[in-house]
């Protein structure tokens, strides 16, 4: 494979001269000469937005760090734009690829997202690190992704996308999601850590089907989620695997799924997941977010569609124990109740007449860190229209409503402190089997 070396294109490589226009030289004639790797080494090469192309790949070795641009007019505006309603000021990217092929990011360097230049404050732009759009073939491996501004990839309508040994750092701004995939199929993510203030990894739909994903040997922490399916689900979302992995630090949900926008959530896998200090181990929701006349979250929807379905999803051997450290951290930039005792639990709820079909959870042990009076929780239980709210759980342990066909095959729970919540309910569900299994301390 042809080497493109960018400081042979004019890169410096100083920290302070952009080389945006070095750097991009050399990616566009590694492709016209039919592809191969540019490499950027030794030194901090400063850019702007750089377009990926195909049959490229961009090595950033382990003496270089590629970092962004601290001025938002060196990024780009052809950058497609994020679906996500009411939050255009993430529209633009560092790295972008539009209907390209077979190419990657790789090396064993750092990419710096400079986030300190793009504060959250107001409606000033905070370029997301990495957007492909309507790819395919792409390999992101081993690198360090550090310090986004905003999300750190953003997988849209693509496929065969491989995501392996990368470590990702996004804890200074908000909406520091790690890998999002709308819309993508055939995707191996494996041996990756990751650390964020939002999700640390997102599958959703804004009208393409997401299917065929497997995740496993990764390691999770956020002040969000560790692992979210949907929200965003206009599509559907199906053949998802995710296994042997661990999540430590768990603001609010370890693994959510979140049928909210009338599309179809099913064939999910769940596997071998272990989980300390993790607010609500699991988390499965269907409804439809706002009310009838709200547009959702997706720029896409012109109208709130009905609601949609969540099936056959399977969950086993997941340990999850609280420590009481748990309390005592803050893992947001401002104080947030979904991070106090009461936000605890595993919960599964549905919309009326709109019930969970087929969910099993087995071998599932729940160590709770307890502690709740009764006079915290109100006596009556609301419908579920907005995915955190209410912000506290009635039941010590579990809570299910409206599920069909469901099982629970040993499903053992106990609690740290003593807990005033009854420890769990099931309500409006048919064909039950099982029970849950409470232990004294």
């Amino acid at each position: 494979m042809a080497v493109y070396r960018a400081k042979e294109f004019g890169a410096k490589a100083d920290g302070v001269t952009k080389d945006t226009a070095a750097i991009q030289r050399a990616i566009d004639i590694c492709a016209q000469n039919g592809g191969g790797r540019v490499l950027l080494e030794d030194g901090t090469f400063l850019s702007g937005t750089l377009y990926l192309k195909s049959y490229v790949y961009l090595e950033i070795a382990e003496s270089a760090l590629l970092k962004a641009s601290p001025e938002i007019f060196d990024y780009g505006t052809d950058t497609h734009h994020n679906r996500y309603r009411n939050e255009t000021e993430l529209d633009r990217c560092f790295l972008f690829a539009q209907d390209a092929e077979d190419f990657g990011l790789i090396g064993y360097g750092m990419i710096d997202g400079n986030a300190e230049s793009f504060p959250n404050a107001g409606d000033k732009y905070r370029p997301m690190m990495l957007r492909l759009l309507n790819c395919k073939q792409f390999h992101l491996e081993h690198l360090r992704l550090m310090n986004a501004a905003a999300w750190t990839t953003c997988f849209l309508d693509s496929e065969y996308i491989w995501v392996h040994g990368v470590d990702i750092r996004n804890e200074k701004r908000y909406n520091g999601d790690g890998l999002d995939f709308d819309g993508c199929r055939h995707v191996w993510i494996s041996d990756c850590h990751i650390k964020g203030t939002d999700d640390n990894l997102c599958l959703q739909s804004s009208g393409q089907t997401t299917e065929d994903i497997h995740i496993t040997n990764c390691a999770f922490t956020s002040v969000c989620a560790g692992i979210r399916i949907g929200l965003k689900s206009i599509g559907d979302i199906q053949n998802v695997v995710i296994s042997n992995c661990t999540m430590h630090g768990i603001y609010r949900e370890g693994i959510k799924i979140e049928c909210t926008e009338g599309g179809v959530i099913c064939d999910i896998l769940i596997e071998n997941v272990t989980m300390r200090n993790v607010r609500r181990p699991l988390y499965f929701l269907l409804n439809q977010r706002f009310e009838p006349d709200d547009l959702g979250s997706s720029v896409e929807l012109t109208a709130m569609p009905k609601v949609g379905k969540i099936e056959r999803i399977r969950v086993s051997g997941i340990t999850a124990v609280d420590e009481a450290c748990m309390s005592e951290k803050q893992y947001r930039f401002t104080d947030d109740i979904m991070g106090e005792p009461k936000f605890n639990g595993i919960r599964v709820d549905a919309a009326k007449d709109h019930a969970i079909r087929d969910l099993i959870l087995r071998d599932v042990f729940y160590h709770s860190i307890g502690g709740v009076k009764a006079s915290e929780i109100p006596t009556e239980y609301p419908e579920q229209t907005e995915n955190y709210w209410p912000d506290w759980s009635r039941c010590a342990f579990v809570y299910i409503r409206r599920v069909d066909g469901l099982t629970l095959d040993h499903v053992v729970c106990d609690c740290e402190n003593e807990d005033e919540r009854v420890p769990f309910l099931i309500e409006e569900c048919s064909h039950v089997s099982g029970t849950i299994e409470v232990r004294d301390k």
